[in-house]
This record gives C-alpha cells, sequence and structure tokens, in this order.
C-alpha cells in the first residue's frame, strides 16, 4: 500500500472499531512491522489504554471523556494524559485538597502504590499524613499548603456533620448504596441533591466515613 492508503486503512479501522490491538493495527495497514505500525499511530490523534499494559489503543474523541479527562470501554481504560503515571501525576497536582492512594484508585480502577512511589521518589509530587492517611499533593510547596489546608479544613466539617446527621441522612445515604453498592460520595450527592432539605456533600462524606464505607469499597465501580 502506499502511505495514504495506509493513513486511510488506519483510519478505518478506528471507524470500525472502538477499541484495538498493535496485531489488528498491523493487520490493517498491510501486515506492517510494529516500528512502521507505531510510525503511521504518530500520525492520528490517538490514546493508549493506561490499563493492560498499555496494549489498546482507540482514536481519541475529547467528549467521550468525562471531567477527570478518563474514559472507559468494557473494561479497558484510557485518559487524555495516556499514561498510567502521567494520569496520576495530573490527579495529584489538579486536585483542590491534595489526593489519597484510595481516591485515586476509585478514580482509576487501577492500583497505583508504585506509581505515586516513583513520582515521590523523583520529587514531582509531595505528600504528608493527614487523618492518619497519606495525602499526595504539589510538588510547589506553596501549592502543596493550600491543598492541606483545604484538606483539613474538609476533615473538620465532615467531623461536624458526622456529630449532626440525623437518621433520616443516613437512612437516605445507605439506600443509595444498598440500590448502587459501587456509588462514590459525589455520585450519592448529585443523586440526592434534590430533596427538601438538600443533603450535602459534607453529609455524604460523613456517613462514608462513618461506616468506613470507602475503605471496602476497594476498587468496585459503579454502572449504576
Amino acid at each position: 500500500m502506499a502511505k495514504p492508503e495506509l493513513a486511510r486503512a488506519l483510519l478505518e479501522l478506528f471507524s470500525d472499531e472502538t477499541v484495538v490491538d498493535l496485531p489488528a493495527i498491523r493487520q490493517a495497514i498491510g501486515g506492517v512491522s510494529a516500528m512502521t505500525a507505531f510510525r503511521y499511530l504518530r500520525e492520528v490523534d490517538y490514546r493508549r489504554s493506561y490499563d493492560h499494559n498499555g496494549r489498546f489503543y482507540t482514536l481519541f474523541v475529547p467528549s467521550l471523556f468525562d471531567q477527570w479527562s478518563l474514559w472507559s470501554w468494557k473494561g479497558i481504560h484510557f485518559s487524555v494524559d495516556g499514561s498510567l503515571r502521567a494520569t496520576t501525576r495530573r490527579m495529584v497536582l489538579q486536585s483542590t485538597e491534595g489526593i489519597t492512594q484510595r481516591e485515586i484508585q476509585d478514580r482509576l480502577q487501577v492500583r497505583v502504590q508504585n506509581t505515586l512511589m516513583d513520582l515521590l521518589v523523583k520529587a514531582e509530587v509531595g505528600r504528608e499524613r493527614v487523618g492518619g492517611v497519606f495525602v499526595y499533593v504539589h510538588v510547589d510547596p506553596l501549592v502543596g499548603d493550600g491543598q492541606l489546608r483545604a484538606r483539613r479544613e474538609r476533615i473538620e466539617a465532615a467531623d461536624q456533620a458526622a456529630a449532626e446527621l440525623s437518621d433520616d441522612v443516613v437512612i437516605q445515604v445507605l439506600l443509595q448504596l444498598i440500590r448502587c453498592p459501587g456509588l462514590q460520595a459525589i455520585d450519592v450527592t448529585r443523586r440526592l441533591r434534590r430533596r427538601s432539605p438538600p443533603i450535602t456533600f459534607v453529609q455524604v462524606e460523613a456517613v462514608f466515613s462513618r461506616f468506613r464505607l470507602g475503605q471496602k469499597r476497594g476498587l468496585q465501580s459503579s454502572s449504576c
């Protein structure tokens, strides 16, 4: 095949198949070598999965990605950043109140302990213990201090809310989790925002904290 034909064949493959692997790419453009396939891949806007050892590829469609710049297809996960390392780093640096290992794992649906340690050792992120857990923050001390301050303020607010929780609030939050066990605190808040009086994110987090719900969910995700 001539070069334009190879490029068209690659785009047709991505149009026909949402997610493909390298053997499929090589086959679609004439059984070329892996090196040649990568050369043609550079000519299209694609993303490589950050899980499955980067085995899968997809054409980058910005509208598919969520507010965290993530998208999943049949258990295969993609990020605007491409790699797990770059995605984890962005989530730490852009977080308003730092972020814990578990919070990143809940969002990415993969384990990130080694990735975080590599970022920490290479001084690309900072880390501080808050409330008994490590919180990863921006490497810039001014930004990191602001993240930690926001985290501590939220913990204090959650503690106060927990002391004031009514039985009705607890029941409503737990009912949502019974119906859809994989929900995160922000998801429950969205579902309950139209109640009167509204149930706040701080209250929902207080219920999660009281019953240690986040620790029980592990990497479970929701499809509700």
